[in-house]
């Protein structure tokens, strides 16, 4: 039996080396299978670190760039605020003059309407005066021409009397009477 018991041995353990060889086997593989697949990971990493730095360059110029356009736009706001300002000062200091300038206007032309009232009114009084004086003198004027008329006509009557009294003689003188004719 001993040797029987060594050749089962032997074939229990050439068993084992063959499975432990299978087993080796399956590991290699496995460790190779890994070792490819901790390659590609790594290959996979590396495409991740560069397309990472890739996009942290880009993320870097877009953000230098916005910082750039709003440092420009900033710029140009405050420059522009400057000049607004500025503007709207000078406008209030125009409007200041202006509105000086307008209130002066008004006194002036208060003072011209004043005069000019004024003026008419002194105007108006003197026409008024003369107007009062050329009806007096009219008025003097008209007496002294109806006194004139009357003494003119008293003296027409008179001597439209006297001829006619002559010349009712002068027919009395040749008969005639004058109430006939």
């Amino acid at each position: 039996m001993g040797e029987n018991e060594l050749e089962v041995k032997y074939k229990r353990s050439v068993l084992d080396v063959a499975i432990l060889q299978d087993h080796l086997a399956l590991r290699c593989d496995m460790a190779l299978k890994a070792q490819a697949a901790s390659i590609e990971l790594r290959k996979h990493m590396r495409d991740m670190e560069q397309k990472l730095q890739v996009e942290s360059q880009d993320r870097r110029d877009v953000s230098s760039d916005l910082s750039r356009q709003y440092k420009t736009m900033q710029t140009e706001f405050t420059t522009k605020l400057k000049r607004l300002e500025e503007e709207v000062s000078q406008l209030r200091e125009q409007l200041v003059l202006c509105q000086e300038e307008l209130r002066t206007e008004k006194r002036e032309r208060a003072l011209v309407e004043q005069d000019k009232d004024t003026t008419i009114a002194d105007l108006q009084h003197k026409l008024d005066n003369m107007e009062t004086d050329y009806e007096k003198i009219l008025h003097d004027t008209l007496d002294s021409l109806t006194s004139q008329l009357s003494v003119s006509r008293r003296g027409w009557q008179d001597q439209s009397t006297t001829i006619h009294q002559e010349y009712k003689e002068l027919l009395t003188d040749f008969g005639l009477n004058a109430l006939d004719i």
